[in-house]
């Protein structure tokens, strides 16, 4: 088993802890629908990426709908 030779001072063990923090998620506002999407993510609101429609709203809902039953 590892036995430390040294005592780890408190400032080498928390400059070794900085970057341990949780980021907040990042999010924009989709240009088409106005709904808070990832970024290079097809929008889950309108389906719409880039200013073309790449998954049509209707069938999610339709898809949902089977999902439930």
């Amino acid at each position: 088993m590892a036995v430390q030779q040294n005592k780890v001072s408190r400032s080498r063990r928390n400059k070794r802890r900085a970057h341990d923090a949780l980021m907040g998620i990042n999010t924009i506002e989709c240009p088409n629908c106005g709904e808070l999407k990832l970024p290079h993510h097809v929008c889950p609101a309108c389906g719409y990426y880039r200013g073309f429609e790449v998954i049509s709203a209707k069938a999610d809902e339709q898809w949902d709908e089977d999902d439930e039953v």
